[in-house]
């Protein structure tokens, strides 16, 4: 008898195929404007863009964040690379019990504080507690709602493809490729903190919600598609997105900004600094004559600082990573987060 492992929930190309094998075929599709099948980080159904997620995250305190912090932004960021403007979240709480209330309290005190930093209210939620064992500690589920700006609606005019949204698969041959910030740091953080290694003491999570810096981008406009490179990284973001638009990359690895320490530790580990996941970054889809202006005003961002241009949409079906020392290879989505339970 076939089991769930635990590499199925990791992202990646296992995620995908447990997907599209055991749940998509149960769940048919529907003439949503976003739906189930498009695979988006978010659905949209009646003009509401609609988004869930569930939290596990081991250990649930962090450097630079905790299980609350991460829940919250997490769903922010699911409705905001949609192009959306997020309104309003769910939490939903499943405790063990035993669990100590003064870690309870401290993560829901984070959960309002990352909401108020958003601008982003809770709403509505659920308190279940299971018995000791049933789970382990807590897990959270937080759903968002968002809706059309008028800076998504001008922007989606300019760039004239006939969507509405900011999809997957919008990309074309000539648009280039943006990230907003330094990549890996959230998995190496979490990693080191949880087997203590030690990295930490230089490493942070960049936890942290991107809904603002992407109302500066779509500002700008040219903005074609937007994905958050979490479970996988960003080699898992770029796959995707190159797959569902059928087109092909060139990424430059040495405009791919990264911390030297987490390099270092990934190094020091064997992991791929390009798989692992991250929890405050975006990639961007860009016309091209819109790209330095759109990296200009990200960089004067808090959350931009460290943006780049890291490459641009080529014809074909393969992301290829033209490396430092000038040779070229493909760089393929990975089977799965190589660090387990980080989101």
């Amino acid at each position: 008898m076939k089991r769930i492992e635990l590499s199925q929930g990791a992202g990646g190309s296992k995620t995908a195929s447990l997907i599209k094998e055991y749940i998509l075929p149960y769940f048919p599709d529907t003439d949503a404007e976003v739906s189930l099948h498009d695979l988006d980080d978010s659905a949209v159904i009646n003009g509401i863009v609609f988004t869930t997620d569930s939290h596990t995250v081991k250990p649930i305190f962090f450097p630079g964040g905790d299980i609350g912090k991460l829940a919250v932004a997490g769903t922010v960021n699911d409705i905001a690379v949609m192009g959306a403007k997020p309104i309003a979240l769910s939490a939903g709480f499943i405790i063990e019990e035993g669990f100590p209330l003064q870690d309870f309290e401290k993560i829901v005190k984070s959960m309002g504080e990352t909401a108020n930093i958003a601008g982003v209210p809770i709403i509505t939620g659920d308190t279940k507690v299971v018995e000791n064992g049933a789970i382990e500690e807590i897990i959270i589920n937080t759903s968002g709602i968002g809706i059309e700006s008028e800076l998504l609606k001008k922007n989606m005019e300019e760039v004239g493809r006939g969507k509405k949204w900011l999809q997957d698969s919008s990309l074309q041959p000539g648009d280039k490729i943006i990230i907003n910030g330094k990549i890996a740091d959230h998995g190496v953080a979490i990693l080191s903190f949880r087997e203590g290694y030690g990295f930490e003491a230089n490493i942070k999570s960049d936890v942290f919600p991107i809904n603002k810096l992407m109302e500066v981008c779509l500002n700008v406009g040219g903005i074609v598609s937007a994905k958050d490179p979490t479970r996988g990284g960003i080699a898992n973001a770029l796959n995707e997105l190159a797959e569902k638009s059928h087109v092909g990359m060139l990424i430059e690895e040495e405009r791919i900004p990264i911390n030297e320490g987490t390099l270092a530790a990934c190094e020091m580990l064997g992991i791929d600094p390009y798989a692992i996941g991250n929890e405050g970054k975006v990639i961007l889809g860009v016309l091209k004559e819109k790209a330095e202006d759109v990296l200009k005003e990200m960089r004067r961002h808090p959350l931009g600082k460290d943006a780049e241009i890291i490459g641009e949409v080529t014809e074909g079906k393969d992301v290829i990573l033209e490396t430092v020392v000038g040779g070229k290879r493909i760089l393929e989505a990975p089977l799965g987060d190589p660090v387990p339970r980080i989101c």
